[in-house]
C-alpha cells in the first residue's frame, strides 16, 4: 500500500467548495436572489429576518468577490445600489435541488440526535 502525504482536508475536491458555498448567510442570500430576482439591501434584510445589516453586507461583500453575486450601483439621487445572483451563483442550482432533496431524511437526523441524547451521548 502507497501511504499519501496529503492530508484528507486538502485531498478533498469538495472542502473548498463547501467553504465558500456553505458560509452561515451564503445559502439563503443566494436562494432570495435566485428566487425573487435583483434587489436592494433593504429588501434582502426585510426577506432574510434573523440577520443583521453588518453580517449582511459582510456575505453580500464576500459573495460579490467569489463571482457569485453582482453589484450594481446606480448613481443617482439617492443613489440606488442592486445585488443579483450571477451566472456563477446559478451554477449552483443543481446542488442545492439535491440538498434540498436530501432534507427528507432530517426527520431520521432528528431521531438519530434524540436517541443519541438520550442515552447520554458518547460512553
Amino acid at each position: 500500500m502507497i501511504e499519501s502525504t496529503t492530508t484528507p482536508e486538502l485531498a478533498c475536491p469538495i472542502a473548498p467548495v463547501v467553504d465558500v458555498v456553505f458560509s452561515r448567510w451564503t445559502t439563503p442570500i443566494l436562494w432570495a436572489l435566485h428566487e425573487y430576482g435583483k434587489q436592494r439591501f433593504v429588501e434582502l434584510e426585510r426577506r432574510i429576518t434573523t440577520i443583521t445589516p453588518k453580517v449582511l453586507t459582510q456575505r453580500l461583500r464576500q459573495l460579490e468577490r467569489d463571482g457569485l453575486v453582482v453589484r450594481t450601483y446606480h448613481p443617482e439621487v439617492p443613489p440606488r445600489v442592486e445585488y443579483e445572483i450571477s451566472e456563477l451563483g446559478r451554477s449552483l442550482s443543481p446542488l442545492f435541488a439535491a440538498l434540498s432533496e436530501w432534507s427528507v431524511n432530517l426527520p431520521q437526523v432528528e431521531l438519530s440526535r434524540a436517541a443519541y441524547d438520550a442515552r447520554g451521548g458518547r460512553r
